[in-house]
Parts: C-alpha cells; sequence; structure tokens
C-alpha cells in the first residue's frame, strides 16, 4: 500500500422518500449512485414514513413499480415512524428517521432532490467530525429592526443548549454579517452513528420549537427548523464547516438541484450529462415518465429551453432571481 492510499470506508447513504415527487426523485438518485459510484459497497437505505395520526394520508410510496425499482438498484426500505412532525413538517423526517437506522454504523444522509456525478467512495469522510451542506443563502434569522441581530440571535440558542458561541464563528468574515455564524443547508450530513445524531437533532428541534429563547420571538421556525438546529448538532458533537475537502460534495461528486428547472438553469453539463444518462434506461424511463415534471423538462427537452435563458458563467446571484426568470418563461414545474 503507498502511502497516500487509504483503504475504502464502508458507510451507508441514507434518502427520505414517500409517495409523490420523493418517490421519483428517489429513483433518479439511486439509479444515479450506482452510475457514478459502482464500486460503492455500503447500503443504500430509503427511510420511509408509515401512516399515523400525523398523516393527513399514507405517506408510503404506493407503486409496486417504483418499488421494485428502487431494491432492484440495490435500496433498502427503512420504515420508521413519525412521532413529532408529519404532515405538519415534512422536512422533520430527516430528524426523526435517523431513530430507525442501524445503530453506530457511519451514515451520510442526502436528500431525495440529489443526483450523484462522481465516485462517492473517494469522499474522505471523516464520520467523528460530523459537517452538512455549505450550499446555502442566508434564509435565516431575519434580524429585526429594533431587536437582536445575528449575533444575539443565534446566541441565544447557545446559550440555550450550554454550547459555546465564539468557538462556532467564522472570524474571517465580518461582525453581523451571516456567513460569520454556524449555518448549513440540510441537503447532506453525515456522522459516525444516527442515531446519536438524531436524539441530539431531535432533543434540540423540539427544544427550540416548543420553548424558544426570547430573542426569537420575531422569527419563523418553519421552514427553517432543520437547519436552525443543525448547527447546534454538528457543533456539539465536534464538527464545523470545514472537516471536508471543498469542491467534493456539492461540486465533483453530488449535486442537489433542488428542482429540475434549477438544474438545467445552474448546473454542471457533467450533472446533466448524468441525469440524462440514467434516465435514458429503459425501464427506469417507464417509470420516470409518469411524473409530469420529468417527462416535460428530460423527454421533451423543455430542459434544454430552461438551460438556454442563462449564461452559467454569469448567473443571476440569488436563486429567487434565477426561478422568476424560468417562471416569467412559462417553464417552471416541480
Amino acid at each position: 500500500m503507498t502511502r497516500n492510499s487509504r483503504l475504502p470506508q464502508i458507510f451507508n447513504v441514507v434518502i427520505v422518500a414517500q409517495q409523490g415527487r420523493l418517490a421519483y426523485e428517489a429513483l433518479l438518485f439511486a439509479a444515479s449512485l450506482r452510475h457514478s459510484a459502482p464500486g460503492f459497497k455500503g447500503r443504500l437505505l430509503i427511510a420511509e414514513p408509515q401512516p399515523g395520526p400525523l398523516w393527513d394520508k399514507d405517506p408510503r410510496i404506493g407503486s409496486d413499480a417504483l418499488r421494485t425499482a428502487l431494491t432492484e438498484l440495490g435500496a433498502e426500505f427503512i420504515p420508521f415512524q413519525s412521532q413529532h412532525f408529519g404532515s405538519a413538517y415534512p422536512y422533520g423526517n430527516k430528524i426523526e428517521m435517523l431513530s430507525a437506522l442501524p445503530e453506530g454504523e457511519p451514515f451520510v444522509f442526502f436528500d431525495t432532490d440529489t443526483l450523484i456525478t462522481g465516485d462517492l467512495t473517494t469522499v474522505p469522510f471523516d464520520f467523528t467530525r460530523p459537517s452538512a451542506s455549505l450550499r446555502r443563502e442566508g434564509t435565516w434569522p431575519e434580524p429585526q429592526l429594533y431587536g437582536p441581530g445575528y449575533s444575539g440571535l443565534w446566541k441565544s440558542l447557545y446559550d440555550k443548549f450550554g454550547l459555546d458561541f465564539e468557538s462556532s464563528l467564522d472570524l474571517s468574515q465580518p461582525d453581523e454579517y451571516w456567513r460569520r455564524y454556524l449555518y448549513f443547508n440540510a441537503g447532506f450530513f453525515y456522522y459516525r452513528c444516527p442515531r446519536a445524531f438524531g436524539e441530539l437533532f431531535l432533543d434540540y428541534a423540539l427544544a427550540a420549537r416548543d420553548d424558544p429563547p426570547v430573542e426569537l420571538c420575531a422569527q419563523s421556525f418553519d421552514p427553517w427548523l432543520d437547519q436552525i438546529v443543525l448547527p447546534l448538532v454538528i457543533h456539539k458533537l465536534g464538527g464545523g464547516r470545514d472537516t471536508l475537502p471543498p469542491g467534493l460534495l456539492d461540486g465533483a461528486i453530488s449535486c442537489h438541484y433542488r428542482f429540475l428547472p434549477l438544474l438545467y438553469a445552474r448546473e454542471s453539463a457533467r450533472a446533466i450529462e448524468v441525469l440524462e444518462t440514467v434516465a435514458a434506461t429503459h425501464k427506469i424511463k417507464k417509470l420516470l415518465k409518469e411524473r409530469d415534471a420529468i417527462k416535460r423538462m428530460i423527454y421533451q427537452k423543455r430542459g434544454a429551453k430552461v438551460r438556454a435563458l442563462f449564461d452559467q458563467d454569469n448567473l443571476p446571484r440569488r436563486e429567487q432571481a434565477i426561478r422568476n426568470r424560468i417562471k416569467s418563461n412559462g417553464f417552471w414545474m416541480r
């Protein structure tokens, strides 16, 4: 073994899927993982919420054909019960599902609206130092005119949970600029044990939601709750913003596209190549065409029209501006 070589890590990849758009995104995710990382030896787990009083209707994937296609791609369904969130806050799935995952086994969670575009096994995860996606905008908090600023708002949460606030700061960023404060997109995160991560995630989420610090009285927790407490969890567990080399996840290895029109508008040529390659597989193609947005964007070439609206080397800085241009041209779908 050479000095710089390393044994491949074995870890689980986890997504949450349920009836509707997420089921078809899960199919694209699973197909892209097998296409781009054929040497991946871990388990691909699909956490699936089960029906219960917190769901308006059965959240499980009802299509036998979709379930079969996912299992043929090597996916395993992991059922979990929704005890705290459900229909009222579906983002809570990524919190509650962690309790159903194999204890003590390293995991990487991805949102279903993600493509694997490179060899995931080459990512040098340090599962003892968790992190999450830094591809985000300053969506939370929103300081009020006569209220606390970013420091006061964030510090109130660190104080509530007995965490050291100062060590979480990026001192290269200006005071009262949102990037100074530990903030992630929850599109991916990882750790050495899903149970340990999940217990902390749930405790912090419920405490912040049900008994927030008075400084946060004017702040919205919906839909931001998961992203509000995620940095607290990561900080508590000894992780941070710089535990992964840049340019891999949300870069050469994965693409969190959010919605297909956004993928065609702003993502790499590689991401589009992977999307259209895996979507061309006959068995998958037949299923994906059931979803109107996928049928129009990929198979009827609406995505190419969206891409022509933008200079990928000079994109609008904010996502909302990209969305608005797509919508004004009549091409928005989800």
